[in-house]
């Protein structure tokens, strides 16, 4: 069984009453009660994790990626500011699809530049809620295959 770790940044906690115009009205509960629906029918373990603070979610990407469990993230705001993070990818070696509730390319100009999009094997934005289970449906057959490749170099 292959694990995944959904990770969402600072604010996500608010989701379904913060602007539900530009993020919808799903809770990030709602949001993790059907991510655990489809994860059962794929054969996925989840863990979830939400911060409003910066480390926190550095130390969960870094044992995501040590782990060898794939990566959901959400990084809110943090997509925009965090080399941190980046380097909490990159140093761990995770894999990574970023999601994003609105599309962020047609906000604000600062919300256009990613620190994560380019080290994330994937980015879903704009289509709300729905992808999150995408981006679970694009990460399960990576995982597997990597796993699959990993126990291969280890014979």
């Amino acid at each position: 069984m292959v694990a995944v770790h959904v990770i969402n940044g600072p604010n996500l906690n608010l989701l379904g009453r913060r602007e539900p115009q530009t993020y919808g009205s799903q809770t990030l509960a709602d949001i993790e009660a059907m991510l655990e629906k489809r994860a059962q029918a794929l054969g996925v373990a989840l863990t979830f994790v939400q911060s409003n603070h910066e480390g926190v979610l550095v130390d969960a990407v870094q044992a995501a990626g040590l782990a060898g469990a794939g990566v959901i993230i959400n990084p809110g705001a943090y997509s925009h500011t965090s080399i941190a993070l980046r380097d909490a990818i990159t140093g761990s070696g995770a894999l990574v699809i970023e999601v994003h509730l609105s599309n962020v390319h047609a906000r604000e100009p600062f919300r256009h530049t990613s620190m994560i999009s380019p080290v994330a094997a994937g980015v879903i934005c704009g289509l709300g809620a729905a992808g999150y289970g995408l981006a679970l449906e694009a990460i399960t057959p990576l995982l597997k295959k990597r796993t699959a490749s990993g126990a291969q170099e280890n014979r």
